[in-house]
């Protein structure tokens, strides 16, 4: 409408599956992080990441090969299991950041729960670092730098993990616990069970 108020174009994008050639390669630098067609790549990556209900959306996921990840992990994006521990925060809001880098500030690791837009359905427990410091650039080339732990780091590490061509069941120790959403309930169920019998077992071997 003449006159009216601009509202920019945005898209919901199409989001790459495990075994898609643009999930394996690793992404390039962004020459320009104020350029009008990275404003507009994000936005359709923030649209897309709401849409889908996730915590976090790397360019590569929409067929864009750039070092650029979106992510929030505010306490409500957290996992229902999730332990006070790994909960920490400082937590972040929505945030865009782009050529990001990763400064480890511990040799610690914790398993924790994942799933991702591009291995839909599935879930699996990933060790991770527990502490990190990151650093990018925003849309306006503002430095961005942050130290992130528990949840915050997990989602960190998990977007830029993308830009690299890895895939979170490629960080697994163990893929006998990688499972698909729908069985999660069982899957703890039957896990708690075997641990209550090896408890009673172990008691009975120290009463005798």
């Amino acid at each position: 409408m003449p006159g009216g108020p601009h509202i920019p174009l945005m898209a919901i994008r199409k989001i790459a599956r495990m075994g898609h050639p643009v999930l394996k390669g690793v992404a390039k630098p962004v020459p320009d992080p104020t350029a009008p067609e990275v404003k507009a790549l994000v936005r359709d990556m923030i649209e897309t990441m709401i849409d889908a209900n996730g915590a976090g959306l790397a360019a590569p996921q929409v067929y864009e090969p750039w070092r650029i990840v979106v992510f929030q992990a505010p306490p409500e994006r957290a996992p229902e299991e999730i332990d006070e521990a790994e909960a920490f925060d400082h937590t972040a809001p929505l945030t865009v950041l782009i050529n990001p880098e990763i400064e480890l500030l511990t040799e610690e690791m914790e398993k924790g729960w994942e799933g991702c837009l591009s291995v839909p359905g599935l879930r699996g427990a990933v060790p991770r670092y527990t502490a990190l410091r990151y650093r990018g650039v925003s849309l306006t080339g503002e430095r961005i730098e942050r130290v992130a732990r528990g949840f915050h780091a997990r989602v960190v590490q998990h977007e830029c993990d993308h830009l690299d061509g890895i895939l979170y069941p490629q960080r697994m120790d163990d893929l006998g616990e990688l499972i698909f959403e729908t069985e999660a309930r069982a899957w703890a169920a039957a896990r708690q069970s075997a641990q209550e019998a090896a408890e009673e077992t172990d008691e009975e071997k120290a009463d005798a």
